[in-house]
């Protein structure tokens, strides 16, 4: 009988799919894995290969809109987790945030190992307590070593590159025929945004260059989709995706373009280049596009530089203005130019 593994990451779709390539390893060896994850990343679990179930649960200490700790919501998930009985668990985090109150509801669910990246004192609550010794690793390799830390490894022929399950969607239909360079103007968090006045000129640049362009965004985007769409420069997306579809629509792409947000991650876990629009309060080193052709524009030293900021607070937006219409259309020609486009890519 197969182990029973849960696989905990409680944050957004972006921070799901850096984990892939660990929930990989730890799937890899026989492991029946089940993720927890919370509303904003349950539909990137469901793409990731290896998984073999969700569980959704909005965390009062790691969603960006947290709610009021509910101890009735707290008991039903620790008895839910119970009834799974799972054989270990591995809580994923980014730096700046703690396993230990996660293990706790862990331990109180009867899971005997739990390991988790923890420089916090962690008592009884963690079986494997895993140090990261570089504090630059980009996030996915960070999650792949813990891992590897609790005796899991990815196979000699997978490179450890983002992945999502294939066959995706058709989307032939939304996106129309021939190459194409996707435009995704939205943010999860306003400081990291680049103007919308800016995509929208970005899409004419393009379009005037002989590209045929698509906007995408979520369903409470779609007034900024149209207006970086405009009048006939390109095709509006926005709000006529699921995840699943929005990654089909981004591996069909040349290149995207986009702020940190999840679907730079979606890209990357679809072989498609980024031109990267980075705000710089969170590292590049650890947050840009992982193991996919890249451009990164904006100031990287900013004084926003590291400052985990949700609203700008620099007058001007330093970090992102600086950043034309024309150094995208350029950036994209680069990753044009310099690799496959989709239609020749093999992925």
């Amino acid at each position: 009988m197969s182990a029973r593994v849960l696989c905990v990451r409680l944050d957004n779709a972006g921070d799901v799919l850096l984990t892939g390539p660990a929930i990989r390893a730890v799937a890899a060896g026989g492991a029946r894995v089940t993720v927890l994850a919370g509303p904003n990343g349950a539909a990137a679990a469901g793409l990731l290969p290896g998984v073999a179930e969700v569980i959704t649960w909005r965390c009062p200490w790691i969603d960006p809109w947290p709610p009021a700790v509910d101890p009735a919501d707290v008991d039903a998930l620790v008895a839910r987790l119970a009834a799974g009985r799972y054989d270990a668990a591995l809580v994923f985090t980014s730096f700046h945030q703690s396993a230990l109150p996660t293990a706790m509801l862990l331990r109180l669910a009867g899971v005997p190992y739990l390991g988790a990246v923890s420089e916090d004192y962690p008592g009884s609550l963690l079986d494997l307590r895993h140090q990261v010794a570089d504090d630059d690793q980009p996030e996915a390799e960070r999650a792949l070593s813990l891992a590897v830390a609790a005796g899991h490894r990815l196979p000699d022929d997978d490179d450890g590159a983002l992945r999502v399950r294939r066959p995706l969607p058709d989307v032939r239909e939304l996106t129309g025929p021939g190459p194409y360079v996707v435009l995704h103007p939205g943010t999860s968090v306003p400081a990291r945004a680049w103007p919308v006045h800016r995509f929208a000129a970005a899409a004419r640049a393009l379009h005037a260059a002989g590209r045929r362009v698509v906007v995408t965004g979520g369903p409470a985007e779609t007034e900024l989709t149209r207006a970086v769409a405009g009048n006939g420069a390109a095709t509006d997306l926005g709000g006529r995706t699921s995840l699943a579809e929005l990654a089909a629509v981004l591996a069909g792409a040349d290149v995207l373009v986009v702020g940190n947000t999840g679907p730079a991650h979606l890209a990357a876990a679809t072989a498609t280049p980024v031109v990267s629009l980075f705000a710089p309060t969170v590292p590049a080193s650890r947050w840009a596009p992982y193991r996919v052709p890249r451009v990164v524009l904006g100031n990287q030293r900013a004084p926003c530089r590291g400052s985990r900021v949700t609203k700008c607070s620099v007058p001007g937006h330093p970090c992102l203005m600086p950043v034309t219409a024309d150094d995208v259309v350029r950036a994209v020609a680069q990753l044009t130019r310099d690799f496959e486009p989709a239609a020749e890519r093999v992925t």
